[in-house]
């Protein structure tokens, strides 16, 4: 293969999904589902998304599936389980999909293992701590005393965030953004290796990264929503298209 076909690669993204009931019409049914803006990010950004939807966990499986693709993105969702860090459960905290995070928290540790890109969202970017040994505020405004981070009704709040100097998110989104929030919960204390690449204004963790070559990032907000910029999915994309290209040769 040319350098040239190799650049025109569309790396294969997988995104986690939901695993409820859900409705369409006049069906009322449990199934696998995802918010079409995840997938209109990776396209837009030049990649081709697949979803992975929640499955007994298997080491082989999980392998098998990772085989199959050049990144992955944890999505949004409900809390994870605190028993997987080592909490006892907060009552706003949402009955635990155990299916759908210990999926993850596999897809994760075994695509870290392997160098595959990481990029985490919103409740990925818990899952990305939690599978590193680390812990979550379970109810942030017992932390900072309101519930500006997560308004309900689907009513997405704006932050401003300051990334770390230095850090990956910071090359690729500069000093600061304006971002799209919907989380109660945050993260509390690092997972082993992980470094903080962005605060709002309150120091609540916005972001954080494994330092290093290999791209595992977690935003704590919602870049899809904001689809007028592309520049996170677009540096999971490119972190795919190189590591694809790697493998390819």
């Amino acid at each position: 293969m040319s350098g040239s076909e190799q650049a025109r690669l569309r790396p294969v993204i997988g995104l986690t999904t939901y695993l409820q009931q859900a409705q369409t019409g006049i069906w009322d049914v449990h199934a696998s589902f995802l918010p079409g803006i995840y997938i209109e990010g990776v396209t837009l950004a030049g990649g081709i998304a697949t979803l992975l939807p929640p499955q007994p966990v298997d080491a082989g499986i999980v392998e098998q599936i990772l085989d199959g693709i050049d990144g992955l993105i944890v999505t949004g969702g409900r809390d994870v389980d605190p028993s997987a860090y080592g909490h006892d459960p907060h009552p706003a905290t949402d009955v635990p999909d155990r299916v759908r995070d210990a999926w993850e928290l596999a897809l994760v540790a075994a695509a870290i293992r392997r160098h595959l890109p990481v990029l985490g969202i919103c409740r990925g970017a818990q899952v990305l701590n939690v599978a590193l040994g680390g812990t979550l505020h379970q109810h942030l405004p017992d932390v900072v005393g309101h519930t500006r981070h997560q308004q309900g009704n689907a009513v997405f709040t704006t932050s401003s965030i300051r990334t770390v100097a230095g850090g990956r998110l910071a090359g690729l989104i500069g000093e600061s953004t304006t971002a799209q929030c919907y989380h109660h919960q945050a993260i509390d204390r690092l997972g082993d290796g992980l470094m903080i690449s962005a605060f709002d204004a309150e120091g609540v963790i916005e972001a954080v990264e494994l330092p290093g070559d290999d791209f595992v990032l977690a935003v704590q907000w919602h870049p899809e929503e904001t689809l007028d910029d592309l520049r996170v999915f677009a540096g999971v994309v490119e972190a795919a298209r190189a590591y694809t290209t790697e493998r390819v040769n």
